[in-house]
């Protein structure tokens, strides 16, 4: 298969209870509360920015990779009921015909399925936009994220980066 670039192009998504909103910066002053706790850096590294920095950051990524065949997309979560944004979800596509995906959702929204199903209709995003391989690096102690991983329909794979296992979905062939 060419290493070709993927065609996916970011758009506001909807589930039942969930906004993903393409990330502005603006929307850094709302979600640097919600991701200030350090717990929520346990297995990523790193450690929580403040508005001003997460605002940076946000922009960085709005701007887009400066690799001409790498896409970036990113969501804040906005769980409607509570008419908050509870956290963020990404995609980095490219380069050839494979997306990876993270998420996070802010410890005082964690355990109500948030990430999970951002995650899950993320997933089925990509897919559906033609990428053929979504994955995902989550460490093995990371319980919750394992089981987002899982429940998104991505699969563990042998492979490992980082301290990180690599899960992986292929889109299945037409007619299979």
């Amino acid at each position: 298969m060419p290493d070709r670039s993927p065609a996916f192009t970011p758009r506001p998504l909807r589930t039942t209870r969930l906004d993903l909103l393409p990330l502005h910066p603006d929307h850094a002053a709302e979600l640097a509360p919600v991701l200030a706790d350090p717990a929520l850096h346990t297995y990523t590294g790193g450690e929580p920015l403040r508005a001003p920095a997460l605002r940076e950051r946000y922009a960085r990524w709005a701007a887009g990779s400066l690799h001409p065949r790498v896409v970036w997309a990113n969501w804040a979560v906005r769980l409607r009921e509570a008419g908050a944004l509870v956290g963020t979800v990404q995609v980095t596509a490219g380069p050839g015909p494979v997306a990876e995906v993270a998420w996070v959702t802010g410890t005082a929204w964690q355990g109500r399925g948030i990430a999970t199903e951002a995650a899950k209709t993320l997933v089925s995003e990509i897919l559906r936009q033609g990428v053929p391989t979504v994955v995902a690096h989550v460490h093995p102690e990371h319980a919750a994220s394992v089981a987002v991983a899982s429940a998104a329909g991505l699969r563990p794979t042998p492979h490992w980066q980082d301290g990180e296992r690599r899960w992986e979905r292929t889109k299945e062939p037409a007619g299979a």
